[in-house]
């Protein structure tokens, strides 16, 4: 029996649901073009980080004014601001590159927290050739006088100025810590974006003993984690307006199909092809095929959301996740 393992996502149709989520793998060509040939339906480039063209400004800036106080001609010394190449040009010409490389959708990636002139570039990425773009917020509320509500306009505002700027579909991807993700969820569709990636893992600073320094720490994820994005996909499915997508923890085919029954239009993997190799892409995807065919399921679009809140036989397992049940059948011994 064959199967549709077709999706859509942004509205964008994909061959199937498995998209490499943004990391540095992709910002190579050679390895896009290996995981297509692996059945990778989608690439989401590594982020653009707002600090990156906010410094690249200021220092062009500042090497422009250095030393016209002495000499007329110094400006000469510097391109002109068309002619300079940053490293938010070098991104743009990956997309460029990207696009004549391989026929799967590029997607680009923003991470920021402020409205401002970086904001400019989500258009900018656009020209490049991508074929969405992921905005990627990265804020840590540690400003104690802002308060909730505040961080969620800023958010929102964000979102609103990005889209403004774009023609192609806006995808954003968030954390899971706010107080009401469902109803930000609802917000940030209705403030334009056309898809939601649950969710960004936030790294967390360390502390080096030896140095006295903080220390960041970056860690592939586990399979562990998907279960916090699984349970927020299966509500949200039918109920926002806007694709999903479940990025962190799926390291399978069993990842795979778990989000896809949540409701998710699509599934990330990074860390897996750090651990097995990119040739996994194949293999995930073979075994997605293996279990629909043992299910008798046809399509992804079948599959889609049979195991969602507004479908599951037991609805309150998602929202307060048998958690009483949990608790009194585990069977661990005391160390």
């Amino acid at each position: 029996m064959s199967v549709d393992l077709r999706t859509k996502y942004l509205g964008l149709e994909l061959k199937n649901p498995l998209v490499v989520a943004a990391c540095p793998l992709t910002q190579s060509i050679d390895n896009l073009k290996r995981l297509e040939e692996h059945g990778a339906a989608a690439a989401v480039l590594p982020s653009l980080f707002e600090e990156q063209i906010t410094h690249e400004e200021v220092e062009f800036s500042r090497a422009q004014d250095f030393g016209t106080e002495s000499f007329a001609e110094s400006l000469t010394y510097f391109p002109e601001p068309a002619e300079y190449r940053a490293t938010p040009d070098i991104y743009l010409d990956t997309i460029r590159d990207a696009k004549k490389a391989v026929s799967m959708p590029i997607i680009g990636s923003l991470n920021g927290v402020s409205r401002g002139g970086w904001t400019e570039y989500a258009r900018r990425i656009e020209e490049a050739g991508a074929d969405a773009l992921e905005l990627n917020i990265y804020l840590i509320a540690a400003d104690m006088n802002l308060s909730g509500a505040q961080i969620e306009e800023k958010y929102l505002e964000l979102v609103a100025a990005v889209k403004q700027s774009l023609s192609i579909p806006l995808a954003v991807k968030v954390g899971p810590y706010f107080s009401s993700p469902g109803h930000m969820a609802t917000r940030i569709a209705e403030a334009g974006a056309d898809g939601l990636v649950l969710f960004n893992r936030f790294l967390q600073p360390d502390i080096d003993l030896d140095e006295l320094r903080i220390s960041p720490k970056l860690k592939l994820s586990n399979p562990y984690e998907l279960l916090l994005p699984l349970r927020w996909v299966a509500i949200l499915h039918g109920r926002v307006g806007a694709s999903l997508a479940l990025t962190s923890g799926i390291h399978s085919e069993t990842g795979l199909i778990k989000a896809l029954l949540a409701g998710a239009d699509a599934g990330m993997v990074a860390s897996v092809l750090y651990q097995e190799g990119l040739e996994k892409v194949a293999a995930i995807l073979a075994g997605l095929a293996e279990w629909m065919r043992e299910k008798e399921y046809l399509s992804v679009e079948q599959l889609k959301g049979s195991m969602s809140q507004e479908n599951c036989p037991d609805p309150a397992a998602f929202e307060r996740g048998n958690y009483m049940k949990a608790l009194t059948t585990f069977a661990g011994e005391p160390i």
